[in-house]
């Protein structure tokens, strides 16, 4: 391949994905399946997207060092210096990073969202600077994807920055499914849910009919699950027969995490042929480079072509930096409590009359931010309750999340913040569910908050995530329960 042929790819790539994630990102978090042909509403130009976002943010960075290295720590730090993004798995590696925890734990530590999107929509820019070599590809992308991510969350970038290496030099798609597989474990649950994807398309063409095995197997509260969008894109690319149109629309159809989705299938598609892409798609967005403004200090390229010399030059100079052994991985934040059971709590009365702590407590320690105890350790009626404490260096507001599936309330200082029966997990101070935080201004120094926790109905463990977050800018505040 030589130099133009692989810079039509490399702005095909980065065409495809401006064009999915511009109609895909009004309906990022909806529940399908949609029914679109085209950008609802027709944009003027193109949609912010992290997606796009940090692998620009990656390419300057490279492009700014004398010898340009894919190294995580690397990364790491252009997370700590230029990204304020505080969602999902972002918002966890920031705060692991801002604790001194190092990649690959920064990835793996105490983080609900591992097997989130937010890696797998940066494999474009590792599979344009290794084009047709797609072991490489997927050794840039573990680099990227373990500073956030671990597990089927890492497995998605390296699958599809190999399957996009490939596709310069392989148009059948099947073929490139294969070429992507052969670089993430078969056992994995990502693996077996892109099979069955495949399978499925393979016996029957009513995508819908496909949609719903995928949601009866694979569905997931968490919008952005990587094991469930993933077979969005399967579906989409193997019932879109190469048509660039039918294909990035089926993928948004598939709604979920859809501007995410329609954006990798656009990119795919972009690589394997740049002039799939029709003019109607184009025009709307124009050529110029929009990024989000949580992304700081640097000056991106203006425009898409120019990101795409930018990349171009980068592509004979980047090389891989070979990992250290890593150190020991570090211990897991260990919050203690007070805890004892509130007998005879009755959910429609705990505000006129609140559950209070038993004069019998014990002493706990869970480990981490992400706790749980045995249904079975609280009766019918009774509330499990935990009395944490935590701290704040300055007066600041400050959202308190406690987010469960299961029965909650949660006061703060004495005084009832929030609670509900059940719900989804989310547990992000961006998109916490209703009624799983609070947000308050709280003098410098210690706090009490008490939680309690009680059984839906039969499940078999209580578990929940809780956190202290800065209401300005939705970061967790870093060890606001360190002892």
């Amino acid at each position: 391949m030589d130099a133009i042929e692989h810079r039509k790819k490399v702005m095909g790539c980065w065409l495809g994905k401006a064009v999915g994630g511009t109609l895909g990102q009004p309906y990022e978090g909806t529940e399908g399946p949609l029914d679109l042909s085209f950008y609802d509403p027709v944009p003027t130009d193109m949609i912010p997207n992290d997606d796009l976002d940090l692998q620009v943010l990656w390419a300057c960075e490279l492009a700014a060092m004398a010898k340009p290295v894919v190294d995580r720590d690397i990364l790491a730090r252009a997370w700590l210096d230029h990204v304020a993004f505080p969602w999902d798995e972002y918002g966890v590696a920031l705060r692991n990073l801002r604790e001194g925890v190092p990649p690959p734990f920064s990835g793996s530590h105490d983080n609900w969202f591992a097997d989130g999107l937010g890696a797998a929509i940066r494999s474009e820019l590792w599979a344009c600077l290794a084009p047709g070599d797609p072991a490489l590809a997927a050794r840039y992308a573990y680099e990227d994807a373990c500073v956030d991510h671990v597990g089927d969350g890492l497995h998605a970038e390296v699958f599809l920055a190999a399957m996009e290496s490939a596709a310069f030099v392989e148009s059948d798609i099947d073929r490139l499914l294969d070429l992507g597989l052969a670089q993430i474990p078969a056992s994995s649950r990502l693996a077996a849910a892109i099979l069955d994807a495949r399978k499925w398309c393979a016996e029957t063409s009513d995508w819908k009919a496909v949609w719903e095995k995928i949601m009866a197997k694979y569905g997931c509260d968490n919008f952005t699950d990587v094991v469930m969008n993933l077979p969005f894109m399967v579906l989409a690319l193997l019932h879109g027969k190469g048509d660039f149109s039918r294909s990035v629309c089926l993928a948004v159809n598939c709604a979920m995490d859809a501007d995410c989705t329609g954006a990798t299938v656009g990119a795919l598609l972009g690589i394997i042929d740049p002039e799939c892409i029709g003019e109607e798609w184009l025009k709307p967005i124009g050529r110029k480079l929009v990024i989000n403004d949580g992304i700081t200090g640097i000056k991106p390229p203006p425009t898409l072509d120019e990101f795409t010399d930018l990349v171009m030059s980068l592509s004979s100079r980047v090389v891989l930096r070979p990992s250290a052994a890593s150190a020991p991985a570090p211990r897991l934040l260990e919050l203690e409590a007070e805890c004892g059971l509130a007998r005879g709590w009755l959910k429609l009365d705990d505000r006129k009359f609140p559950p209070r702590m038993p004069s019998a407590t014990e002493k706990r320690t869970f480990v981490g931010y992400n706790g749980c105890v045995p249904a079975d350790v609280v009766p019918v009626n009774s509330l499990y309750m935990m009395k944490f404490r935590f701290s704040l260096k300055s007066r600041q507001k400050v959202r308190v999340m406690f987010n469960s599936a299961s029965n909650s309330r949660v006061w703060v200082d004495g005084q009832f913040l929030f609670g509900r029966e059940g719900g989804r997990l989310a547990p992000s101070f961006h998109r916490v569910p209703i009624n799983q935080f609070g947000d308050l201004e709280l003098e410098a120094g210690e706090h009490e908050l008490l939680a309690g926790v009680a059984p839906m109905g039969k499940e078999k463990s209580l578990a929940w995530t809780l956190g202290i977050g800065d209401v300005k800018d939705m970061q967790w505040l870093p060890a606001a329960f360190a002892k």
